[in-house]
């Protein structure tokens, strides 16, 4: 893997159950507002190379959060704050990027998730939540929409889906692409009794996505951990949700784990691998399916990223006693 930024180190605890992201009563489809206290990168996407593959970080926008109890079931606001600081992020809301990643590869162009679309956002009004960049951004990487051949996606939380669906019609914004997703993950949320047993602040989510899923005829549900695109392979790594997955790319001598919400926010997993997440859920399981990708990234010594990782989001992982060191890149 090459690459030229300079770089700078987080400490995160060995695997955690750190919090995890998806629609409750936090989160609604309403449209972004004004970004008002973090800017946008300079330049919106980061090339890296992984043996022959070419990846592109795509920024689609942050989620500036206001701290809530519960919000880490198992720590306080306060120590929540501490974690921050430690990581030197802002410690007065918790910040939350979003990425999506482009695989360029042995003639495909895969697209891992589809960010938020601009549909999403806090329900606090202190709360920012600004996405839909990714599309501009894909764009100003040279790459049009219609070149992408697949979409890979990780599960069915709404900053990574809303990007495949129209605002107001939900046309799908890749027509021609195959999308693949877990069997699980697809199997569980197209459940007809499903609305009725999820919270109120989940059902608008599942509503939509039984409504216009399943009609989709270019939907691939898989199951396994099979070569899912010439390169990349799924991972399971349930416990976020039922079918959250990972995406391992391989050139080659170089890999890259594309963690998508594993490990989420780097800063609050740094020395708290017992941390739960309000939006894991299965805390237990997602913390065990943690500790095991993450002691793989690091006994294969390979790349790794993540949807919610500081920008552009690639690191390398060592081990720091109980905890691992990540050196993060700068963009």
């Amino acid at each position: 893997m090459t690459y030229s930024p300079s770089r700078r180190t987080l400490v995160l605890s060995a695997a955690t159950a750190a919090a995890a992201f998806g629609l409750d009563a936090e989160l609604a489809v309403v449209a972004a507002r004004p970004h008002r206290r973090t800017e946008d990168p300079e330049r919106g996407f980061f090339r890296a190379r992984i043996g022959e593959a070419e990846v592109i970080a795509l920024y689609d926008g942050i989620w500036e959060k206001p701290h809530e109890a519960g919000f880490i079931s198992n720590a306080s606001v306060s120590e929540t704050k501490q974690a921050l600081a430690a990581a030197g992020l802002p410690s007065a809301f918790v910040t939350i990027p979003i990425a999506t990643y482009v695989v360029r590869f042995k003639g495909k162009t895969v697209l891992c998730d589809a960010g938020g679309g601009g549909q999403v956002q806090g329900y606090n009004p202190d709360s920012i939540f600004i996405s839909g960049r990714m599309l501009g951004n894909l764009k100003a990487a040279g790459i049009q929409p219609g070149e992408i051949d697949t979409i890979l996606v990780s599960h069915f939380h709404p900053d990574h889906i809303f990007g495949l669906l129209g605002e107001d019609t939900n046309a799908p914004v890749f027509p021609n692409a195959e999308i693949i997703v877990a069997g699980a993950e697809y199997k569980w949320w197209t459940d007809p009794s499903l609305t009725g047993r999820l919270p109120p602040g989940r059902q608008p989510l599942a509503r939509r996505i039984q409504t216009v899923i399943p009609n989709w005829k270019n939907v691939l549900p898989v199951d396994g951990e099979d070569e899912v695109v010439p390169g990349i392979r799924f991972v399971s790594v349930p416990g976020h949700t039922p079918g959250h997955t990972a995406f391992h790319l391989s050139s080659g001598s170089e890999q890259l784990m594309i963690s998508n919400d594993t490990a989420y926010l780097p800063a609050l997993c740094a020395r708290h691998p017992g941390w739960h997440g309000a939006f894991d859920q299965d805390g237990v399981l997602a913390e065990a399916s943690r500790r095991k990708l993450l002691d793989r990234v690091v006994a294969e010594q390979m790349l790794i990223c993540g949807t919610h990782f500081p920008w552009p989001g690639f690191g390398r992982l060592t081990r720091d006693g109980g905890s691992y060191a990540l050196d993060m890149l700068h963009a």
